[in-house]
């Protein structure tokens, strides 16, 4: 078990506290959470804003995850030599997204409606 500095613990209840601002108020909404990543990404991921109206179809928005998961990936993070704080947010945001992504699927197998 990776054991973390005092500074490192700061760093990542900041970011915990600023992936909770951010995604309050979705409701897991896989769409709001996927439309709203600008705010809580590092220009550095280099994510590109996905506007509500380009994600109406069920394939437009399992597209969009699918760019969201590369973006935010802990690997990717790692790779970039992402900051502590930006590592962790990338871990949390990727976490969210998955568990919105298995609720829209959920849904979408019970009504079969985008």
């Amino acid at each position: 078990m990776h054991q973390w500095t005092s500074e490192q613990r700061s760093l990542a209840d900041t970011a915990d506290d600023e992936v909770i601002r951010w995604s309050n108020g979705k409701g897991g909404s896989l769409c709001a959470l996927l439309s709203t990543l600008q705010y809580i990404l590092v220009p550095e991921c280099g994510w590109q804003p996905i506007p509500l109206t380009e994600m109406i179809t069920t394939q437009d928005v399992k597209r969009a995850y699918k760019r969201a998961a590369l973006c935010v990936h802990p690997d990717k993070a790692q790779q970039r030599s992402a900051s502590i704080q930006e590592k962790h947010i990338c871990e949390k945001v990727f976490n969210l997204l998955k568990e919105a992504m298995d609720k829209f699927d959920a849904e979408q197998r019970r009504t079969g409606v985008c």
